[in-house]
């Protein structure tokens, strides 16, 4: 078997059978309930406050939710690929593997992706045909397209999170936190023109916040190249946020090799 082929194992069978062992979303009703009724409670609830404070229309609302609702998928997915091992006594033989670490970690992504892009394109579909909204066939290129970038970006920000479950104890506090960021950030329930100057900085670096923003002028009738600069910056900040964690990884891997060897000592 050549490297090229290894590789690509490593990735597509160590990714799933990562995420069946470990995961209970693979239980159809912790699915169903977790990753789709649920979000698309939220943007019910964020049309209907949107539709009271009239800050903008129910379009607005459903775009931004439907990107944020991959957030649940990939961000608490993201930071239980590395703290489930961890739990579940695993993380050790991890660690040991002699196994590239790019392709061994990237592969623990893969499924949270998956999990993200099917969800987005679930809540799109759902919440138009609930509320009436019109999806034009011109655009599914480009929602496919953003919802694949987005899914990527926000899961690699979950891997990134995850990293530092090697160091914190509790990793729920972590994705809490990091999922509440989301919301306030993304710019799926705020207009970034309508947030403070801090918070639009803040907004630049955020997961899915440019996706959000690529799908909404998508919508308004945009073409491509107008998306394209949106586009382009979320798959920077995938790209960003994907080195971070593999750094991160490989620091705390250094240092609990280093650690252990003082215990030994």
């Amino acid at each position: 078997m050549s490297t090229f082929a290894r590789t690509v194992r490593l990735v597509v069978l160590g990714g799933a059978m990562s995420y069946r062992a470990l995961f209970n979303w693979t239980s159809p009703p912790i699915f169903i309930g977790t990753l789709i009724v649920s979000p698309l409670f939220q943007i019910f609830f964020f049309v209907h406050v949107g539709r009271t404070l009239g800050v903008a229309d129910d379009r607005f609302y459903l775009i931004g939710n439907t990107v944020l609702a991959a957030s649940v998928s990939c961000v608490y997915g993201g930071v239980m690929a590395v703290s489930k091992e961890r739990r579940c006594g695993t993380l050790g033989m991890v660690l040991l593997s002699p196994r590239a670490r790019i392709p061994l970690w990237a592969g623990r992504v893969l499924p949270y992706v998956g999990n993200g892009f099917l969800v987005m394109g679930f809540m799109l579909v759902t919440g138009a045909l609930a509320l009436g909204i019109e999806l034009p066939l011109s655009v599914v290129g480009g929602v496919v397209m953003t919802f694949l970038v987005a899914a990527i970006s926000c899961a690699f920000f979950g891997l990134s999170l995850g990293a530092l479950s090697l160091r914190v104890r509790d990793a729920s506090v972590v994705s809490n936190m990091a999922f509440t960021l989301l919301i306030l950030f993304s710019g799926a329930n705020l207009p970034h023109e309508a947030m403070p100057a801090w918070m639009q900085a803040v907004a630049t670096v955020t997961p899915m916040s440019h996706g959000i923003e690529a799908l909404r002028e998508l919508f308004a009738g945009a073409s491509y190249s107008v998306i394209w600069p949106d586009l382009a910056a979320e798959g920077a900040l995938a790209v960003g946020y994907a080195t971070l964690a593999l750094v991160l990884l490989r620091h705390f891997e250094r240092r609990s090799r280093a650690t252990a060897s003082l215990d030994i000592a």
